[in-house]
């Protein structure tokens, strides 16, 4: 039971990073938002969520002796930054935002997954129930973007061909 006890508490290192690359993406998206206000109130919506998901990860990872990693929460970080820099440089980020959006919201659908069967086996039904929580909230924050992605698509579309900012 130590072993998978121990790959529990890398892969919630892991996941802590995540959420805190999720934390930075989600702020710069947030922040540059001007012209799409329901995609603007989801996704502040969605980074209150995720600010609550990397402290709930944190309490586990106290729980179980383990600290998080500060070299990949930091990497995280820069990562997430160097995304959020990539949409000053082109004229369709709000569109390729909710894509990049929406394939990061299923890579944390599949990390929780992971992480249920792993806490699971390693009986620790207090984690198991955390990356229940969370899991629910990615797969929330991912049909949304499934929704509304024609939607913000035909909107993207129709400010650009009247030569309104449409970018953000």
């Amino acid at each position: 039971m130590a072993k998978a006890t121990e790959h529990l508490v890398a892969w919630l290192r892991d996941a802590h990073a995540m959420e805190e690359q999720a934390i930075t993406m989600l702020t710069s998206q947030s922040r540059r938002l001007e012209n799409y206000p329901e995609l603007k109130t989801r996704i502040d919506r969605h980074l209150q969520e995720t600010r609550d998901q990397s402290r709930m990860l944190e309490r586990c990872l106290e729980r179980l002796d383990g600290g998080t990693s500060t070299v990949k929460d930091i990497s995280g970080k820069i990562m997430a930054f160097g995304q959020g820099l990539s949409g000053l440089f082109v004229d369709d980020e709000v569109v390729k935002g909710s894509l990049a959006s929406y394939a990061f919201e299923h890579m944390e659908i599949g990390s929780y997954r992971i992480l249920i069967a792993a806490a699971e086996h390693a009986g620790d039904q207090e984690t198991k129930r955390v990356c229940e929580t969370i899991l629910q909230q990615e797969i929330a924050m991912a049909e949304w973007l499934e929704q509304h992605a024609a939607e913000i698509t035909r909107r993207f579309l129709d400010r650009d061909q009247l030569g309104v900012t449409a970018k953000h």
